[in-house]
This record gives C-alpha cells, structure tokens and sequence, in this order.
C-alpha cells in the first residue's frame, strides 16, 4: 500500500435525492475503511430518504424511491456510520464540496455530532485537478504537444483553442464532427439563458434554477407572483437572464 496511514481511513461515495445540501437527502452511502495493517472493512447501506428522487439524479445512479420504500430511515442506520468513520479519516472524489458537507447535514438532522475537526480529508478530484491543470496551455500541450506562447493573449488563445479541436476530433474518432452535434456534446447545461438561472423542466417548460421558487415553472410562478417579475428585473441579475424572462413574460400575453 503506497498510502502511509497516521490512522484508519474511510474511502467513501454517496449517492443522493439531488445537490442540494439543505433540502436533499442520502439514498445510499457506500463506506470502505481501510486500516494501517491494511485488513479493509466495507459496508453499504441505501436508505429511504422521506423526499422525492430528483429525476436527474435518479438518471445518474438509478435508484428510485420505490426502490427504497422498505429501506431504514438515515437515522436507523446514523449510529453504525458514526462507529465506522469514528477515529478515522476520510477520503472522496469531490468528497470536500459535496459528499462530506451532506453526510454532515444528515448526522446532525439525526442529531448525532459531526465535527469536521476530528477527521483529516482527502479530495481525489481535487488532487487530479491540481495534479492535471485544465487550463488552455494544459489542453495546448496534451492535444498539440507544443507550449503555448503568450498564453493570455486573446489572438494566440483563440487559435490554440482552434488547434485544439482539430487535435481532439483527431484523437476522437467517436466525436461527431458536425457543430451541431459537438455542440450539443460540449454543453454541460442545458438551460434557456446564458448564466443558467432558468433551465427546463422533463416537459420542456421553462423553470426557476434558484431561490424560493426553485423548480417551478416561470409563467406559473409569474401568475402567482405578479411582483417577482419585477424583483427580478430591478435585482442584480444578468441582463440576457432578464431578457429571456421579459420574452416567455410577453408571450404569454
């Protein structure tokens, strides 16, 4: 074993009714503690949340809530991860932001104590990123095996970004050529407005990604709140967002 231990350490994954850390919940967290003699203990638990499985995220990991229906509640199940991951370390991919943050909201919710303090973590997605910068000199050299010059110069930028995709649709003969596809590949959102306040719900409506009225439908919201609209308009929001709420406003009409 390359990893030198002070003390046990738990490498572990959780999956979810969504990311939001306040409303969401654990539908299963998978647990591997490893000790210094190396001997590897691991359990996994699904749990039923008491919310509704987002569809995203039930497109993601495939578990449903009637899947869960006759699984134990998080806080049956609180007392057996508070032995295992006590005295110990933990360990993730992207473990930091998300995993431990929900994990910690869960124990307390339970009230059982979480104290971050008592835990060294490891982040193996942000060690990747450190360890692979994915800025464009990086991208430069990996696909184009050159350095790039006067990197942050907008003319050289943009034509090492062009280098780029040559390069990768090379590399990739998966990759469809055509822009509409790639396009649609290299989206990572799918949302009505730029900066992605406003996305789609599973029947193409547009929706709210944010605030009280996350999740539900904009004209809907508007019917029913004829004032948000123009909060929305006089706050501090991007002036495409307020565009594309003044256009799905006026088609309404």
């Amino acid at each position: 074993m390359n990893l030198h231990l002070h003390r046990p350490i738990c490498f572990f994954d959780i999956e979810a009714t969504g990311i939001n850390l306040v409303k969401d919940r654990i539908v299963e967290i998978s647990i591997i503690k490893i000790y210094r003699e190396g001997v590897q203990e691991e359990k996994t638990w699904r749990i039923n949340p008491e919310y509704p499985i987002s569809a995203e995220a039930k497109s993601i990991h495939g578990i449903t809530n009637e899947d869960l229906a006759d699984k134990p509640i998080f806080k049956d199940i609180a007392p057996q991860i508070c032995k295992m991951i006590e005295g110990a370390d933990l360990a993730g991919y992207n473990s930091n932001r998300f995993d431990i943050p929900l994990l910690a909201e869960e124990l307390l919710r339970a009230s059982y104590p979480f104290e971050s303090e008592k835990h060294k973590s490891i982040d193996v997605q942000v060690i990747f990123h450190k360890m692979e910068p994915r800025t464009l000199s990086a991208a430069y050299k990996y696909y184009c095996d050159k350095d790039l010059k006067n990197a942050h110069n907008a003319s050289a930028d943009a034509l090492a970004t062009y280098e780029i995709l040559e390069a990768q649709l090379k590399k990739y003969s998966e990759l469809d050529k055509d822009v509409k596809k790639l396009s649609e590949f290299s989206r990572q959102k799918n949302t009505a407005d730029l900066a992605g306040f406003i996305g789609f719900s599973q029947d193409g409506k547009e929706i709210f990604t944010f605030g009280k009225y996350k999740g539900q439908k904009v004209l809907e919201v508007f019917k029913k709140d004829p004032h948000y609209y123009n909060w929305l308009q006089k706050s501090d929001f991007p002036l495409y967002t307020k565009k594309v709420l003044t256009l799905l406003k006026l088609k309404d009409f």
